[in-house]
């Protein structure tokens, strides 16, 4: 998107990709240790929200603003996504616990393999005009903001429906296994 659609030399792609995981890093880190305070749940709604409400900006600014909205994006999703596997292990029973969150790892890894060639084919269907040099390009930010609302709803929806079990011990019967 960044060199093709918006025609970023590689040192700006470089740049705003630097700016982009730094954000990540900075939202697993934070976000991390928020859930520890506020809970896994809020914590996860809340990035959620904030994602969605930098979509947007994430995908369809065309200038050196980009690097914001990607740095909180990336905050946002790897606040939201970072905290997940915590969440998982505490909503499962003691025997199933790796189980469970390598499982669900693998499967999201599965399901999202496919993602950059759907988006690429459905990016084709918003053709730009081509470059001074006759080069194709694309509206790959929508695609990339439709793929995001999808996802920052499903991960909403499912976190808001399902329980809460912070700070539960996290040893053989803790008392989950009966419920099972």
């Amino acid at each position: 998107m960044l060199r093709n659609q918006l025609e970023f030399s590689a040192n700006k792609v470089t740049v705003t990709q630097v700016i982009a995981n730094l954000g990540a890093i900075t939202g697993g880190t934070v976000v991390g240790y928020c859930s520890e305070v506020f809970g896994r749940r809020l914590s996860i709604l809340t990035m959620c929200v904030l994602g969605a409400a930098l979509i947007y900006p994430y995908g369809f600014l065309k200038d050196e603003r980009i690097a914001a909205a990607a740095f909180f994006e990336q905050f946002a999703v790897q606040g939201a996504w970072g905290v997940v596997p915590i969440h998982l292990m505490e909503l499962s029973p003691a025997g199933f616990r790796t189980f469970v969150v390598g499982t669900s790892y693998q499967l999201g890894n599965l399901v999202s393999s496919a993602s950059s060639t759907i988006e690429a084919t459905i990016g084709e269907r918003f053709p730009l005009p081509p470059t001074a040099s006759g080069v194709q390009r694309y509206v790959y930010g929508k695609v990339i903001a439709i793929f995001m609302a999808c996802v920052f709803t499903y991960l909403f929806v499912l976190v808001l429906i399902g329980p809460e079990r912070k700070d539960r011990q996290m040893t053989e019967g803790d008392g989950i296994e009966e419920a099972v």
